[in-house]
């Protein structure tokens, strides 16, 4: 089957091409490295013909809702007039636990993106899991003080990155299903806990502290929205597993 993959050169995009050609698929991998502007919308008429399915995987660093929107509708707008071009017949989104309850500018983005995929007109999944156990290692030193790195209090249920793109193949070899079944981790546990574990593996000194972000966001962190709910599917690779497994520092 000749599948295509959407930031096929990522953090997620890197496993779901690895997992779709070991299953003997063709991944087609759209991004720039590969001659395609998804924003601008070249190179993908060239690319997409012959392929069955489309899996997104795209992402934009960035906390603006501006720039989210802007950068995921332009995305999602080229991938559904292409696709339906080329004759396309599923497009697979990847998406997050909770985003449609916890305002976040990054969020609104993967909102803008769900609505446009889910009345593109064309046959569509999304996919909504929870962060990867590498989010642990991005926000560390993002808030630190000298020897100290200030955590965000944040109920977290990390899930390897590998299993959420076999689940993603796994969707684009069946038939599209709207929303599938979120994906979490195998166990909750706080994000504080998880940086210090990052910490201590790389050598690095200093308190971690967690504190309460204000606001609406800052409630959504600490409530559990940013968690799988009981009805969720769940991978099998704890955050202490990944970490043990990562190359020495």
């Amino acid at each position: 089957m000749r599948i295509a993959v959407a930031g096929g050169t990522g953090a997620v995009g890197r496993h779901v091409v690895d997992v779709l050609r070991e299953r003997g698929h063709e991944a087609v991998v759209l991004a720039r490295s590969t001659g395609v502007d998804l924003v601008a919308g070249t190179g993908l008429a060239a690319t997409l013909g012959g392929v069955r399915a489309v899996v997104d995987v795209t992402s934009v660093s960035t906390r603006s809702a501006e720039v989210a929107e802007r950068f995921f509708r332009a995305v999602t707008t080229n991938l559904l007039t292409a696709g339906a071009a080329a004759g396309v017949r599923h497009l697979l989104v990847l998406s997050i636990v909770g985003i449609d309850r916890a305002p976040f500018g990054y969020y609104a983005g993967k909102v803008a993106q769900e609505r446009l995929v889910a009345n593109g007109g064309q046959p569509w999944t999304i996919l909504r899991a929870t962060q990867f156990h590498e989010f642990a290692t991005q926000i560390y030193g993002q808030l630190r003080f000298g020897p100290l790195t200030l955590i965000p209090t944040m109920r977290s249920q990390p899930v390897a990155a590998r299993e959420v793109a076999q689940r993603l193949v796994d969707l684009a070899e069946g038939e599209p299903v709207g929303r599938a079944t979120d994906l979490g981790g195998p166990r909750e546990e706080m994000m504080a806990d998880l940086v210090r574990a990052y910490a201590r593996s790389v050598g690095a000194r200093g308190p971690v502290i967690q504190f309460p972000l204000p606001g609406a966001f800052g409630r959504a962190m600490r409530d559990g929205t940013l968690v799988a709910g009981p009805a969720a599917e769940h991978g099998t690779q704890t955050f202490a597993e990944w970490l043990a497994r990562r190359p020495a520092p």
